[in-house]
């Protein structure tokens, strides 16, 4: 590949400047580095790029450095913020900068460049190594100090009302030879009910504003026409000058006192389609005026079941699907838009005299077309996989601070165990299934009613003592094996009883030591020494542990009551 000279000067691994070695990159970034000074020429004029030192899905980072006013060179972190970001969010990202960053472990931000859309960050830059490539180095008392600094940045933020969401480390940065630390990157923060970011207030609204869809976002924006809505995408009508008269036939349906108005719009209508077609069209957006006011399901369906009876009866002059007896819902389905069955309440059940009705399948290990038919649930989901919490993967609208303690404790699980990512899946509900192995089904099941959903299982698993867990992982247990190793899928609910063969997939374990002599006799509790601490690893560290990764939201650890904690005493 083809690479260039692009400075002098460059850092070592140990943060030291050394002067007179070439860096090369390749010419890939080279582009990039040009395109950048196209993009913000006022950069050019402060800062010369040395090289990409990362890149994610949102922006991507530069290292450039800059001489100060006093002759000194200073370098920087340039975060290139990609044109399609929402400005709301940019600026929210550099108010929570502003407002919070620059103590207690949390990035500050220095200046900020931009051009029409395109935006640069220029925060301080820390040399920093990835966790990845020192994991296997780390010692116990690193690993303390690590999720010491993590809980100061966690609780530093969370005091503002903020949520940073996408806690992990590459997020958190480590100088293992300055001993230093550095939350990075609030993209995706998002701010609590009682949030002092002000800007994260406006995208905590937009966020939990209900949506059913970008075409119906978009045309809720637009101003209002009384009486004109429809089903079907029509043209633009003319402006009013170009009215004509109404019809006969589109006079006829109306019964308000706007006749004129109304089959004036009918008639323009008309220009893209005949009259009868208009009428016809007219008079069944007429029948869902009512409908239209509760959040339409995803595909454009018909929600019958979420029809307001209130808002029906004064719209409508007949109802649009007659009512039917409680005895006969369960065995009566109607075709959606789609082909689709879809399951409608009685007037009774709208009134909300009875209990909500539920399909066929529910507590089952199958889903009916009426649930695949229904809109799906939204809620947050904002972050990396691996790392989300409990209450992110089950979709609950309400997620609050907890979730940034989920995650630390997800890197704490890391770091003790030697794994990382320990946490890999495809989808939330493979990932919700790994947990369930470590934690338990009982717990978790437990918890997820806590916060008003339901998980089932296909056979019931026990919660794993998190210090065997750990000490396997790492290959400090000779003999001891660590269960459940099996597979399966969870699917149904989990029977009574504890099965021989537990389920679910674990992470992959690890060899035995290599340090321990053959000829040792194996024992239940036989570790290796380890000069790096790991042979004396305190109980309290598995316990909070334990409370960090408490699958119930509302009980688990705050930052500040986990900095509280007996292992942190001499900190």
């Amino acid at each position: 590949m083809d690479s260039s000279v692009v400075c002098t000067e460059t850092f070592a691994t140990d943060g030291c400047l050394k002067s007179g070695n070439k860096k090369k990159i390749s010419r890939d970034v080279e582009s990039d580095i040009e395109a950048l000074y196209k993009a913000v020429p006022q950069l050019a004029k402060t800062f010369r790029i040395i090289e990409k030192i990362g890149e994610g899905t949102f922006s991507s980072v530069y290292l450039g450095e800059a001489r100060m006013p006093d002759g000194r060179r200073e370098v920087f972190a340039l975060k290139h913020l990609i044109p399609t970001s929402h400005p709301t969010r940019i600026a929210a990202e550099l108010q929570c900068l502003t407002v919070a960053g620059g103590r207690e472990n949390v990035i500050g931000v220095e200046y900020c460049f931009r051009k029409e859309d395109q935006v640069v960050i220029v925060m301080p830059y820390m040399e920093h190594q990835a966790i990845v490539d020192i994991i296997g180095s780390l010692s116990f008392e690193e690993v303390r100090l690590y999720i010491y600094h993590l809980l100061k940045a966690l609780r530093h933020i969370h005091q503002f009302g903020i949520i940073h969401r996408d806690i992990k480390p590459n997020n958190f940065l480590y100088n293992r030879k300055a001993k230093t630390f550095a939350l990075v990157d609030f993209g995706l923060a998002q701010g609590t009910a009682d949030t002092q970011i002000e800007l994260l207030k406006v995208v905590r609204h937009k966020l939990s504003a209900p949506k059913a869809g970008g075409f119906k976002e978009r045309r809720d924006k637009a101003p209002r026409r009384p009486q004109t809505t429809t089903t079907a995408p029509t043209s633009l009508p003319p402006p009013p000058s170009t009215a004509h008269p109404p019809s006969s036939s589109s006079s006829s349906t109306t019964t308000t006192s706007s006749v004129a108005r109304k089959a004036g719009i009918q008639k323009t209508r008309s220009v893209t389609s005949t009259a009868g077609a208009s009428t016809s069209r007219t008079k069944h957006t007429k029948d869902l005026a009512g409908s239209r006011k509760a959040p339409r399901p995803v595909f454009s369906e018909k929600n019958l079941n979420s029809c307001d009876s209130a808002a029906t009866k004064h719209e409508t002059k007949t109802p649009l699907i007659k009512p039917m007896k409680r005895g006969e819902l369960s065995s009566s389905r109607f075709p959606s838009a789609q082909g689709g069955p879809a399951m409608v309440r009685s007037q009774k059940a709208q009134r909300g005299g009875h209990q909500p009705l539920t399909c066929n399948c529910f507590q089952t290990d199958r889903v009916c077309n009426v649930c695949l038919s229904r809109k799906q649930q939204v809620a947050p989901r904002a972050g990396t996989p691996g790392f989300r919490a409990p209450e992110v993967l089950t979709k609950c609208p309400n997620q609050g601070t907890a979730i940034d303690v989920w995650s630390a404790g997800v890197i704490f699980l890391s770091l003790l165990s030697g794994r990382y990512p320990f946490f890999k899946a495809s989808d939330d509900m493979v990932a919700l299934a790994q947990i369930m192995t470590i934690r338990g089904s009982r717990e978790t099941v437990r918890a997820a009613k806590a916060f008003g959903k339901t998980v089932l299982c296909s056979r019931e698993l026990p919660r794993m003592d998190l210090r065997v867990l750990c000490e396997m992982l790492r290959g400090r247990r000779a003999d001891e094996v660590v269960k459940p190793i099996s597979k399966t899928k969870f699917v149904c609910k989990a029977p009574d009883h504890q099965p021989q063969n537990q389920a679910c997939e674990t992470p992959p374990m690890l060899p035995k030591s290599q340090d321990q002599t053959p000829n040792a006799s194996p024992r239940h509790d036989c570790l290796v020494q380890d000069e790096r601490g790991w042979d004396a690893v305190p109980d309290e560290a598995y316990d909070l542990l334990d409370h960090l990764l408490d699958l119930n939201p509302t009980s688990r650890l705050t930052a500040a009551q986990a900095l509280d904690h007996p292992l942190f005493k001499h900190l």
